[in-house]
């Protein structure tokens, strides 16, 4: 039986809890995860405990900050005028959408508090600073494709091109 390494499409059921047993995120009641391993496709702390796993088999994961979402950041809030969004937006705290940054960067910022003048983000993922505690199950495993591995999986129009 083929155990997982990288470059290898693995589909796996999973619930992710933190420590108080919140449950953050799961695939019950959905397909399995699908990712290609060692891509990093999926935070590095729990793609590291996937390899070697085989078929059917169960494995409890614990990814520190570090290995998961990063330390929690308090540099990472940012003041932005009200006037930056629509007016007709009802901005609500923990609202999450895309901006750019100094650089150009395509950013994810949440919503910490609004204002008649202001709007106060967070652009630290939500689950910064958390250790993440994942209930894991390999639903199944075979190689990638070359075209996977490329990128070409038609997910995007502009593949296409590159993906003949």
């Amino acid at each position: 039986m083929a155990a997982i390494a990288d470059n290898m499409v693995v589909a796996f059921d999973y619930t992710l809890t933190l420590d108080d047993g919140e449950v953050v995120d799961t695939s019950e009641g959905r397909e399995p995860l699908e990712v290609i391993q060692g891509q990093g496709q999926i935070i590095a702390g729990l793609e590291k405990a996937l390899y070697g796993l085989e078929i059917g088999d169960t494995k409890q994961v614990t990814v520190a900050p570090a290995e998961g979402y990063g330390e929690f950041d308090a540099d990472l809030y940012e003041t932005l005028p009200r006037t930056a969004f629509p007016a007709d937006l009802d901005i609500q705290p923990g609202m999450g959408f895309r901006m750019r940054n100094e650089t150009g960067a395509v950013v994810v910022a949440y919503v910490d508090s609004v204002s008649d003048e202001s709007v106060v983000v967070n652009l630290n993922h939500p689950l910064a600073g958390k250790t993440l505690h994942f209930d894991v199950t390999v639903a199944s495993l075979r190689e990638a494709t070359p075209e996977e591995l490329n990128g070409c999986n038609g997910a995007c129009a502009s593949c296409s091109a590159n993906c003949g």
